[in-house]
């Protein structure tokens, strides 16, 4: 159970990075409280996944999910580069939060 709590604490991250973009600087009233909510939101699952899962580990997933959405979406939204070694870095990111999990 944990690790979909976590999972999900990773999906908001995801929310929360690209909604910075659309909040324009925090100019954007809806764009900046949607974006505030989903850090919130966020980090509470997060926590609440440290109640079962090691520190490191949990962190180290969280941001790898928050990291690989984020630039997943940067590519797809706002068309940010999609060179072969940024794919393969990412993809380097996965494998690390695939060895996390078996090993965890």
């Amino acid at each position: 159970m944990a690790w979909w709590v976590l999972f999900a604490a990773g999906l908001f991250e995801i929310g929360w990075a690209v909604g910075l973009k659309y909040t324009e600087g925090f100019t954007r009233p809806l764009a900046s409280a949607l974006t505030l909510g989903a850090m919130a939101i966020s980090v509470l699952l997060l926590g609440l996944s440290l109640k079962t899962l090691p520190l490191g580990t949990a962190y180290a997933v969280w941001t790898g999910i928050g990291t690989i959405g984020t630039a997943a979406l940067g590519i797809l939204l706002f068309g940010d580069p999609a060179t072969a070694a940024r794919l393969v870095c990412i993809g380097l990111i996965l494998a690390g939060i695939v060895g996390l999990k078996l090993i965890g």
